[in-house]
């Protein structure tokens, strides 16, 4: 895999906002920070739009990050907040110039809309990690893990650790991680955007979504062969749940192991990416990692 280099102090990055608006006074604490990593950071002009609950219309949004696409001197792009939006401007978009001349896409949540078209169409590494949304006055867990994996921290991705459940498949995988949002990877399937799974460690999380829709989003990936082949399933995140009168009869990870119980890859709930707040660790989509999972001991997943 072709890493994208790691950012130097000095270097220009950019916040866009192609799904929900955001205001200025919410971008402060990022810009503040990212300053202090010695960066430039590019705010652009109509960044600050809004059309409803967007920030701005398709036409707009997609013109502001299509411009940061194809700047060569942008040597990563901040995604400001997710929400929804992304998916109604992916198909205006044109990633030649970007390939040519790559740089890290970070964010999550409606930003798994880009991490999945960019990986499905180009096969190049993005960042799965917190926003500029979730920025807070003072560094948290969040925004140092993207700082390190940025800078390339002791030269060095990642290597992450957490408590293991008792509902794990034990077992290692080598390869690939993609995914992100569970409402977002259904959302996409069957579309050019959607991402190939076989053979690659598969990252689902979700927020404030009902059990039978999690439900009902495992079997849509499951009958369309999402579920097979992986290398290993990784669940983040499964934030807020909500349940009817009547009760689904089943938490949220456990739809999610009925869902691939006739599988034999592992499986590692309770990973450290998602809607997990100030929690929410720096990921990369696209770049071969390992995962050792267990019943008992520390879950973990790293750098070859």
């Amino acid at each position: 895999m072709n890493r994208i280099p790691y950012l130097t102090k000095g270097d220009r990055v950019a916040l866009a906002a192609p799904a929900r608006k955001v205001s200025p006074e919410e971008m402060a604490p990022a810009i503040a920070e990212m300053e202090s990593w010695g960066l430039e950071v590019v705010v652009p002009e109509g960044l600050y739009a809004a059309e409803g609950q967007l920030a701005g219309s398709d036409s707009h949004r997609a013109a502001l990050l299509q411009e940061l696409l194809d700047d060569e001197s942008i040597r990563a792009i901040f995604c400001c907040r997710g929400g929804y939006g992304t998916v109604r401007i992916i198909d205006r978009l044109d990633f030649t110039r970007f390939a040519e001349h790559h740089k890290w896409v970070v964010g999550y949540s409606d930003i798994t809309v880009l991490h999945s078209h960019i990986y499905a169409t180009l096969g190049l590494p993005t960042l799965h990690a917190t926003m500029p949304i979730n920025f807070q006055s003072q560094p948290t867990p969040a925004t140092c893990s993207m700082h390190d994996f940025l800078f390339g921290k002791n030269r060095d991705y990642v290597d992450y650790e957490w408590e293991p459940s008792p509902l794990n498949r034990k077992g290692e995988a080598h390869a690939p991680v993609v995914g992100g949002n569970l409402s977002i990877l259904y959302s996409l399937l069957g579309s050019r955007s959607q991402v190939e799974t076989r053979g690659k460690i598969l990252l689902i999380e979700d927020l404030d979504e009902y059990l039978y829709h999690i439900d009902r989003m495992m079997q849509a990936l499951r009958r369309a062969g999402m579920l097979d082949g992986l290398a290993g399933l990784l669940v983040g995140g499964l934030s807020d749940m909500h349940d009817n009168s009547v009760p689904f009869g089943r938490t949220a990870e456990q739809i999610v192991m009925e869902a691939v119980a006739d599988k034999d890859y592992p499986v590692a709930f309770g990973a450290p990416f998602g809607h997990l707040g100030d929690n929410n660790l720096a990921l990369p989509l696209g770049i071969p990692l390992t995962l050792q999972t267990s019943q008992s001991k520390k879950i973990r997943i790293f750098a070859p």
